[in-house]
């Protein structure tokens, strides 16, 4: 393990509609030691209350997922897409050249909890574009997002690729990372990683290793698993 990132140590802005978490930094909670890692920019972890949201914005040059985890988002951009993203889905938009849009909890009275990720793409100023899909688990590492959208994936313009992980109790795997990077964000459960023990919000990063073992807790693991270009 060469970056852990604990959860309660994780940035927060609460405004009452909106209670986030933040990875790495983002908006008013600034730390130099936390930017990112590799071309993964942003994992926010959002819950909006019922009847609220994020009014209409821009973006560019970004790649933008949304992981629903409970509830749904109401999604409206500049290009005429407007689609409800229920838990269980996942969502891309390529910001490109620049796109203006909005989100919102999709219920007036239940919350709604959802993970947002920014990772840098690889090139600039390409056509805005917007992807959903319901991918179901197909062992434990399942691709979500990939760069050439092989599988049913969605694809994104950078080098990188997505992957839900999902373990039973004590169940053990192995992630490759090769000459690559790599970063694991627990979702629920837990991960027992070289005698430490990681929970929901925990990640942690490979810049220099060449693999993970990691086994599941006694109530299994719900993880993301991302394969990122090297750090140099």
């Amino acid at each position: 393990m060469d970056y852990i990132r604990p959860a309660v140590n994780r940035g927060r802005a609460n405004f009452g509609w909106l209670d986030s978490r933040h990875t790495f930094s983002f908006g008013h909670y600034y730390d130099p030691k936390h930017m990112g890692l590799s071309a993964l920019r942003v994992i926010n972890d959002d819950q909006v209350r019922g009847g609220a949201g994020f009014d209409t914005h821009g973006h560019r040059d970004m790649e933008i997922i949304s992981y629903v985890l409970e509830g749904a988002l109401e999604h409206k951009d500049s290009t005429g897409n407007q689609f409800t993203i229920p838990a269980g889905d996942v969502q891309l938009m390529s910001a490109g050249s620049g796109i203006m849009h909005s989100e919102f909890n999709a219920s007036k009275t239940d919350p709604v909890h959802f993970l947002q990720i920014w990772i840098q793409p690889n090139v600039r100023g390409t056509e805005p574009g917007y992807q959903q899909a319901r991918i179901e688990q197909k062992g434990p590492l399942t691709p979500l997002v990939t760069p050439d959208g092989r599988d049913g994936t969605l694809s994104m313009h950078q080098d990188a690729s997505l992957s839900r992980l999902i373990l039973e109790a004590n169940e053990q795997l192995t992630l490759e990372v090769g000459e690559r990077s790599g970063y694991l964000h627990i979702i629920s459960g837990q991960a027992k990683v070289q005698a430490q023990t990681f929970a929901a919000g925990d990640g942690i990063g490979i810049t220099k290793s060449r693999q993970i073992s990691l086994q599941a807790g006694t109530d299994g693991l719900h993880a993301l698993w991302f394969d990122l270009p090297t750090v140099s």
